[in-house]
């Protein structure tokens, strides 16, 4: 039975467990329990942390934000706030499609090819192509999620610039006047 077949039956993770799962220490992840509202682990009598597996998902949003994307912890916070269903949904599908990279990479492995990451050469033509697209494809939606990610990273921050007070002495901010100001 594989790691993830076994994780998904499960109810709880310890917390050795759940840092082995993401290779970091157990202080990061008490720092980011701290840190991140949407972590809510269970303790035991023992005050033992118990994560369940929607524990374990929003772990692996913040680290996909914070580790993978390089955000701030401030940026994570706000990001996951205002788009937590996006995130969910993109943190599968990027899982997903990491499953599908390794696969199609073994199968070029085995194959014994020798060329790129994303292409692929032998001499069973179809087959060949067969993967060079699905390989091909998985690497254009991560891309056109790294589009999205940014954009929205992009919209958040013109928002919380619009937000932010002006300085004193500052040039003050155009406001467009609307029919009740004439």
């Amino acid at each position: 039975m594989t790691d993830e077949k076994k994780h998904s039956r499960k109810m709880f993770f310890s917390m050795g467990e759940v840092s082995e799962m993401f290779d970091v220490n157990p202080s990061l992840i008490r720092f980011w329990e701290k840190r991140f509202d949407v972590l809510k682990p269970h303790k035991n009598a023992k005050g033992n942390r118990l994560f369940t597996p929607e524990d374990v998902e929003n772990l692996k949003l913040i680290y996909h934000l914070v580790k993978e994307k390089g955000m701030t912890l401030s940026g994570a916070e706000k990001y996951i706030k205002d788009n937590k269903h996006v995130l969910r949904r993109d943190v599968q599908i990027l899982d997903y499609l990491g499953r599908i990279r390794a696969t199609l990479l073994e199968i070029k492995s085995e194959l014994g090819s020798e060329s790129s990451d994303t292409e692929i050469v032998v001499g069973n033509e179809a087959l060949a192509e067969a993967v060079n697209a699905s390989l091909g494809e998985a690497v254009s939606v991560e891309a056109e999620l790294d589009r999205q990610q940014e954009e929205a990273e992009a919209q958040a921050a013109k928002e919380e610039t619009a937000a932010a007070p002006q300085p004193e002495g500052g040039k003050p901010r155009y406001i467009e006047p609307t029919l009740f100001d004439l």
